[in-house]
């Protein structure tokens, strides 16, 4: 494709992730590309990293069109985030010429909103905080508490883009051994800081098609949701529940360290996450893992209440501390969201807890950075079940205080947290 095709595509893709503002980026542009099979790969990558682009400029992009005399359509997302990255108004008119394959020509008033940037750079010193920052403005003050002064770091790295993490799958091979096979496929690879398991792929890398991924030696695995499932500490022989499996990604973590002997279930509430979890464990060689879809008066849980050793409860979350993977997920949270979360999770935690046996362990994570979600929800938990204590996280983990924490700008990884719930009695 020309690169005016490219701009022509990235101004389609944004459009319809516009157009579906209730539905992951990443899923629309799953749907964009599998209706245009004609797009090679290395056109769909220049294409999605040029919205993505957008995506985590958008604040910022629409406020300079406000400024501008224009509104945030696709096209002027675009055409803006070009000029201020440096382009010339001149180029940017003759990628939008209307040629073959081209985007249309820009109209007398998007030519004259345009103009107006030419010159500028994305950031201004009259943008309000919560824009440059690319934040809601209702979600600045939960976050400078959270982080106080190092608000404007932390923020700055979970708008980078994140790296490629993979986790080793152990049943089948050593951290050395995959990262020569994935040699052998051209793939450059270095070993995570935190994790034994993890390896980071320098650069982008067509992973998911290649022998290593699928004969089950590597999984995608962020290098903190790795973390997470190596505080779980499942061991050989033990009972174990991943009560919110989801697709299964921290389920085959756990049945790699349980050295496929034991026994895990991995429970969710929706069958298709559940049948992509058949999938992936089939790939890994997992055989001492079933599925449970969790229904409204199932039994399931009031039947093995006591019965396990550990149970991990991955809650469904604002995703905050995903942000550098999925900058649309910001567009798309209010507060309504973290409204109805809150007592969800706490739901789920409480279920979740009467199947820990006494001496056994539960896990609360999420991939949020907000106390509301994190600390707190812990807090809560244990003013209702006072047989629960938090346990410190063990050895090895980048902790500072009774839980795991982790952030982009901290430690590398997506932002996570986890706290550990010995049941005493």
């Amino acid at each position: 494709m020309t690169p005016a095709a490219r701009i022509a595509g990235s101004v389609e893709l944004l459009a319809a992730i516009e157009a579906a503002p209730r539905k992951p980026a990443d899923a629309v542009a799953n749907d964009f590309f599998r209706a245009r099979r004609f797009i090679g790969s290395g056109d769909r990558r220049a294409i999605a990293d040029r919205v993505w682009r957008v995506l985590r400029q958008r604040r910022r992009l629409a406020w300079w069109l406000a400024r501008s005399g224009g509104g945030p359509t696709p096209r002027l997302l675009l055409a803006g985030s070009l000029l201020l990255e440096g382009w010339t108004g001149a180029g940017v008119a003759q990628t939008f010429s209307g040629g073959r394959y081209a985007a249309a020509p820009l109209s007398p008033e998007e030519a004259a909103c345009l103009h107006r940037l030419e010159g500028h750079t994305l950031d201004h010193p009259e943008m309000p905080l919560a824009v440059r920052l690319e934040v809601p403005d209702w979600l600045l003050a939960p976050l400078q508490a959270r982080f106080g002064a190092d608000l404007e770091s932390e923020l700055a790295a979970l708008a980078a883009e994140a790296p490629l993490d993979l986790r080793v799958n152990l049943l089948k091979a050593t951290r050395e051994q995959a990262q020569a096979a994935l040699a052998a496929e051209g793939i450059a690879t270095e070993p995570t800081p935190l994790s034994p398991w993890g390896l980071r792929v320098a650069g982008r890398r067509p992973v998911v098609t290649g022998p290593s991924f699928l004969s089950g030696l590597v999984e995608i695995q962020d290098e903190g949701s790795q973390l997470v499932a190596a505080l779980v500490g499942a061991r050989p022989e033990m009972r174990v529940a991943d009560f919110c499996a989801g697709a299964g990604g921290k389920t085959l973590a756990l049945a790699m360290t349980m050295e496929n002997r034991g026994h895990i279930v991995a429970c969710d509430v929706s069958a298709p996450r559940l049948d992509a979890a058949l999938r992936r464990l089939r790939r890994a060689g997992v055989h001492n893992a079933e599925r449970h879809l969790l229904q409204a008066g199932d039994k399931w849980a009031k039947r093995r209440a006591g019965t396990f050793d550990r149970v991990l409860v991955d809650a469904p979350c604002t995703g905050t501390g995903t942000w550098r993977r999925n900058p649309d997920a910001r567009l798309r949270l209010t507060e309504g969201d973290l409204r109805e979360l809150v007592p969800k999770q706490a739901a789920i935690l409480d279920a979740a807890s009467r199947l820990v046996r006494k001496g056994g362990r539960l896990v609360y994570a999420t991939c949020s950075l907000l106390p509301e979600e994190n600390e707190a929800q812990v807090s809560a938990f244990l003013d209702r079940f006072a047989e629960f204590a938090v346990r410190p996280p063990g050895a090895g983990l980048p902790v500072a205080g009774p839980f795991l924490s982790l952030t982009p700008r901290a430690h590398g990884t997506d932002g996570f947290f986890a706290a550990v719930l010995e049941r005493r009695a």
